[in-house]
């Protein structure tokens, strides 16, 4: 069964910035361009998630880095913006950023079943985590506990999302 996720979580909300409500954000993607067209988005903070209106939506510094702000309805003042902050940005799918081939969204590697080359179920993948060497999954293995290994292609094989696994090449990584 295909794994679907019908929203995506875009960015993170940091501190506010100005006077008038704005909020820094830091694109999950490194790219912007997605986010002018947002005119709502959930706010999730913890367990607690919220629709707000997005009232504005600007570029901010060197056009190169992924880096804007943004202003949503309701929030006037730097009080108000900074209880925002630390909030997730979650959208609907068509607001993620357009794939190239052999690319695809940490949020459809979640939950697929981590399989030896023999096929044996190992565990599954919780999320996957920026570490200082890389990307490194997050792995809930068969007896509960969480293991991380390096997310790069000499570990990781075939990733086969209509079947729900993704292969490990090199099993000992979670020992």
């Amino acid at each position: 069964m295909p794994l679907t996720r019908t929203h995506f979580t875009l960015g993170l909300v940091g501190s506010p910035f100005g006077l008038k409500g704005f909020v820094k954000v830091r694109p999950f993607s490194g790219e912007c361009g997605h986010f002018f067209r947002l005119d709502k988005a959930i706010l999730r903070q913890g367990e607690k998630e919220e629709t707000w209106d997005v009232a504005e939506v600007v570029p901010q510094g060197d056009p190169r880095r992924a880096s804007l702000l943004m202003r949503f309805a309701g929030i006037e003042t730097p009080e108000a913006a900074r209880l925002l902050q630390g909030a997730e940005i979650i959208a609907p799918r068509e607001y993620a950023v357009p794939l190239k081939e052999g690319e695809y969204y940490v949020e459809d590697l979640k939950g697929l079943v981590v399989v030896s080359e023999e096929g044996q179920d190992l565990g599954h993948i919780t999320d996957v985590l920026e570490g200082g060497g890389g990307q490194l999954a997050e792995v809930k293995l068969l007896s509960g506990e969480i293991r991380l290994a390096p997310f790069r292609k000499e570990f990781f094989g075939d990733i086969c999302f209509g079947e729900g696994k993704i292969v490990l090449l090199e099993p000992w990584i979670l020992e």
